[in-house]
């Protein structure tokens, strides 16, 4: 069937709704009464700055934070080959350096863990 001819709200396999998150091949709010979140803790958005700092401060990554609170932190960088598993993270705004560890990576992005 074309899309000229497909009622309205009727969508294709596969298909997504503009902006609809995904997890696990399902929409995001399926069975959850709070979409796409499955942290023990919800996240306030935040759009800060933040430098990552390990091999004894030899190296420096600069990102910008997405999202976050009391217990880590969504990132964004442009490339995160580099980032090792654990690292101290200083967040704008924050009067001090923690330390983190990575919980999962995409291309672009780190969801971390303060320690």
């Amino acid at each position: 069937m074309s899309d000229m001819k497909r009622p309205v709200g009727e969508r294709h396999v596969g298909e997504r709704r503009a902006g609809e998150r995904h997890v696990g091949g399902k929409p995001a709010h399926a069975g959850s009464p709070f979409p796409s979140d499955r942290r023990a803790a919800g996240r306030e958005d935040a759009t800060r700055h933040a430098r990552l700092f390990w091999n004894h401060g030899g190296c420096m990554l600069l990102g910008v934070v997405l999202d976050q609170n009391v217990h880590g932190a969504r990132i964004r960088f442009g490339d995160i080959c580099a980032v090792p598993d654990a690292f101290y993270i200083e967040i704008e705004g924050s009067d001090r350096v923690r330390p983190a560890v990575i919980r999962w990576r995409s291309l672009t992005e780190i969801g971390v863990a303060f320690e």
